[in-house]
């Protein structure tokens, strides 16, 4: 058996869950056991009614031996029930807390491992390979444990009835051992590749059916339909060379099994004819011969089974091996009443070896609003995100309330820290349940409505048959840009954290729906607001705005200082105001 170096801990893992459910599995072993302690009687209770009853005319043990015959069935139908749900319902609570232990797992992950991994490979871990793995670790270890016990419990028997002819019926065994091992290795071998092209198709369907709406606006459906196609036409190619492994090695097991009984009946057949072997004695031998060659011939398929088992292992253990990259804290600062004082010390920040930011430096002091502007690309969103420690700084430092984000546990620090993000996510649930999920247990109602007036949604939602009982489709489909932008808002205000961060959170809506909720905001004195917009009518009543150029600031202040200083911000406010009456400013030259 192949057992992969990397996929020791999860197959521990998945023993552990075993362990925690033997309840299951211990009464499915004893019926199993049970089962073929039973099954050892049926060729017994067949050699004496050909022996005893109709050659030597023994009448009266006939219904004795029907009789044992009625039971052994009987015995077998409970039993066989006992096995089968024990193995079934233990393997089922095994894979629930795979899933369950792996979902966990992934949800404390950092950000950019989402960043680099696609969420089709991620849903065809979280099922199709647990489902393999479920029927690796339940179905095919029962019957290879059940076949085992075949094999050695009538090679017993076989030696006690003939030896002669057991090693005869042997004869053949280590060369079909040695098939079966080499079906196992070459099948191994493709099983992974098929494990990753299942999770390449899963991703392109599950890129697809996300962007259908904009594969159909650009007339891309056949485009679409060919890459599909071919990833697809991949998967089938792979699989088409497992079933050629499996046509190449089976036929054999097949041929080699067969030859073992035309071996046995012929030998036993002399025998017979030369009277050192009963009648009754060779057709019982005949049926544990067959119970010894059963397991022989499922070997193959039980290989296959346990071949994709195992290369599921290595996919699902490479997920448990990916550890996040923002970490705790090893001596957690605990601070009970946070005010929102944020302050970065020269703060850098680099990925995959790329300068993001580069010396940031700034203070915003509790209730403060601080706006950043920039060209895209300029380093916006990945400030912000440092502040929650989505990614982690390269050097320098940023403070929250006089301690280093990085002395604070990671739910004490994102709990003071409300985000509505560049891209908006919503849930296809309630409007109430996609606005609640910001808050916790005790958002009152009363605050929600606040929310939602300050989030300029009241009248919005007053005008829904519904109401926040109305269910959005899937990532807020059927809501406008804006809309979607403001419920997205409304789940920030929610969660009354010390510091709120807008991302170009307002970019959607129009000019009078902005001055309502710019107007909201500033009410809110005792947040520290951190606000990234392109307009000027979202920031110039900052208390600073920052200017960002490939990652550094380069220009700073109020809104007058930087009329005042005529350059990039001065710059932006003429395009922005073409056509009405500003300060004279100079025009900046980049």
């Amino acid at each position: 058996m192949r057992a992969s170096a990397e996929g020791c801990e999860t197959v521990h893992r998945i023993l552990s869950y075993v362990n925690k459910e033997k309840r299951y599995f211990i009464p499915a072993m004893g019926a199993l056991l049970l089962g073929i302690f039973l099954d050892m009687f049926n060729p017994y209770f067949l050699k004496l009614i050909i022996d005893r009853v109709i050659i030597a005319g023994e009448s009266a043990l006939l219904t004795k031996a029907l009789a044992g015959f009625l039971a052994v069935t009987f015995g077998r139908v409970i039993l066989g029930y006992l096995k089968e749900y024990g193995f079934d319902y233990g393997g089922q609570k095994v894979a629930v807390h795979l899933q369950a232990d792996l979902f966990a797992h992934l949800q404390g992950l950092s950000f950019d491992f989402f960043d680099r991994t696609n969420t089709g490979e991620l849903m065809s871990r979280l099922k199709d390979d647990v489902d393999q793995i479920r029927a690796a670790f339940t179905y095919v270890i029962m019957l290879s444990v059940e076949n085992v016990i075949y094999f050695v419990s009538t090679t017993a028997i076989l030696f006690a009835l003939n030896w002669k002819l057991s090693l005869v019926a042997l004869l053949l065994m280590p060369f079909i051992a040695r098939i079966a091992l080499r079906l196992e290795k070459e099948v191994g071998e493709i099983c992974e590749r098929i494990s990753d092209q299942g999770a390449k198709i899963n991703t392109t369907a599950q890129e697809n059916i996300a962007g259908v709406r904009v594969v159909k606006a650009f007339g891309r459906e056949q485009y679409e339909y060919r890459k599909f196609l071919q990833q697809n036409q991949e998967n089938y190619g792979y699989k088409l060379k497992r079933a050629r492994i499996w046509g190449r090695y089976f036929p054999q097991i097949e041929f080699l099994t067969n030859l073992s009984v035309i071996l046995v009946t012929v030998v036993g057949g002399a025998l017979v004819i030369g009277d050192d072997l009963s009648v009754g004695t060779l057709v019982a031998f005949s049926n544990y011969v067959t119970m010894l060659i059963w397991p022989m011939r499922m070997s193959g398929w039980l290989m296959n089974d346990l071949a994709e088992g195992l290369a599921s292992v290595t996919k699902i253990n490479q997920l448990f091996a990916a550890v996040p990259t923002v970490q705790e804290p090893a001596v957690p600062t605990i601070l009970h009443d946070f005010k929102g004082h944020l302050v970065f010390d020269h703060v850098s920040y680099l990925r995959d070896g790329q300068v993001i930011l580069e010396d940031i430096s700034f203070e915003a002091p509790p209730g403060s609003t601080i706006a950043i502007m920039g060209v895209t690309g300029a380093g916006k969103t990945s400030l912000v995100n440092l502040i929650g420690r989505y990614y982690d700084y390269t050097s320098g430092a940023i403070y929250l309330d006089g301690v280093e984000i990085r002395k604070l546990p990671l739910q004490l620090l994102r709990r003071q820290v409300a985000m509505v993000m560049q891209d908006t996510f919503l849930f296809s649930a309630t409007i109430e349940e996609n606005i609640r999920f910001g808050g916790d247990d005790t958002l009152t109602r009363e605050e929600l409505e606040e929310a939602l007036e300050q989030a300029a949604l009241a009248e919005f939602i007053a005008e829904l048959p519904q109401g926040l009982a109305t269910v959005i489709g899937e990532r807020g489909i059927g809501l406008s840009g804006g809309q979607k932008q403001r419920l997205a808002l409304a789940r920030a205000l929610v969660k009354k954290s010390p510091i709120l961060i807008l991302d170009d959170a307002t970019s959607n809506l129009d000019l009078e729906t902005e001055y309502r909720i710019q107007q909201a905001l500033e009410m809110l004195r005792g947040r520290t607001k951190i606000i990234i917009a392109h307009r000027i009518s979202a920031v110039k009543n900052a208390d600073e705005i920052l200017i960002l150029e490939q990652g550094r600031i380069v220009e700073r202040g109020t809104h007058q200082q930087l009329l005042a200083f005529g350059k990039r911000y001065a710059t932006i406010y003429r395009d922005q105001f073409q056509g009405i009456k500003t300060p004279e400013v100079k025009p900046y030259a980049y």
